[in-house]
């Protein structure tokens, strides 16, 4: 069986990737959801893909701790606020790696793949309606929340890339 495009690495690689993905998605599915462990298996085989590679050191309880604990950073996991989330002391502690470990890889890896907040790349695709700035287009120089922009500019951003998805018609104003 043929892994899904975001998961294809190098042959060199496959065995790390493995290694990492055993981790996250057993960690995923004990303390988050799916949606996580499909977001951490899709980093980690960005990761896999970058020259060099920074997984082709370095221990993989490490390196599963970085990418849950980036993905993390990015979609609030650590707020009690939301579902579901974990405090960032409990990640380290369920992967067996200290504080200072975890947190250098999760900026190691935010570092390189250019993770923030405001990036939807790595946003679960469940926040993307909430996100603070996936909707957020520039129309005639002014900033504006495309949702609520006529049918054919959400179309245009569409196309562009500059939205994540067509909203239903039943939330532009028409």
């Amino acid at each position: 069986m043929s892994k899904p495009v975001g998961e294809k690495v190098p042959k060199q690689m496959e065995g790390k990737f493995e290694e990492i993905t055993r981790l996250t998605d057993a960690f995923c599915s004990q303390y988050l959801n799916a949606e996580y462990a499909e977001m951490s298996r899709q980093l980690t085989a960005a990761l896999c893909r970058k020259r060099p590679s920074p997984l082709a050191t370095g221990q993989a309880k490490s390196w599963a701790c970085g990418i849950v604990h980036a993905l993390g950073m990015v979609n609030f996991l650590f707020d009690s606020s939301q579902t579901p989330h974990i405090k960032a002391s409990e990640l380290y502690q369920a992967f067996g790696v200290a504080e200072s470990t975890g947190q250098g890889k999760s900026k190691a890896i935010r570092d390189a793949m250019k993770m923030s907040y405001y990036d939807t790349t790595w946003c679960l695709p469940s926040r993307l309606d909430n996100h603070p700035t996936a909707w957020l287009i520039s129309v005639n120089g002014f900033p504006m929340d495309a949702r609520y922009t006529p049918r054919e500019i959400q179309q245009e951003a569409f196309a562009k890339g500059l939205i994540p998805y067509l909203p239903p018609i039943s939330d532009s104003p028409e």
